[in-house]
């Protein structure tokens, strides 16, 4: 809560935008994480979101939302944006409106682009 946004942000020090700050929940998880080249802020093409998932250990669901769920939204025309589920109506997100990191109600939101749970380690499966 309360990090600056910055696009491309990585550290919470400097800023974070919505993918540094899936990233950075990955990290916190145990996990490394593989970011994608040359987004922008608005853009046409869903394609590096899907791959930056795929690569991360964040698999496709259709479920009802629950805490920890990634969802891919599109806000507006050549805009997406990526939303951490601490609930089925909240989520926080790295806001470039409000030039921070926020938690918000969302009481039905749009249905997502896509929608990813983190999935388990498979070290961690294997020596439990």
């Amino acid at each position: 809560m309360g990090v600056p946004f910055r696009l491309h942000g990585r550290e919470p020090a400097t800023g974070l935008d919505c993918l540094g700050l899936v990233g950075r929940a990955l990290e916190d998880c145990g996990r490394s994480v593989r970011y994608p080249q040359g987004y922008r802020l608005r853009n046409t093409d869903i394609a590096p979101w899907l791959g930056f998932a795929a690569r991360n250990g964040l698999r496709s669901c259709a479920d009802p939302v629950r805490r920890g769920d990634v969802l891919l939204m599109q806000p507006g025309p050549a805009q997406h944006h990526l939303l951490i589920a601490l609930g089925d109506t909240r989520f926080v997100h790295a806001h470039a409106g409000l030039r921070r990191v926020v938690i918000q109600h969302f009481p039905s939101p749009q249905p997502p682009l896509a929608q990813w749970r983190l999935d388990p380690d498979p070290e961690q499966i294997w020596q439990r």
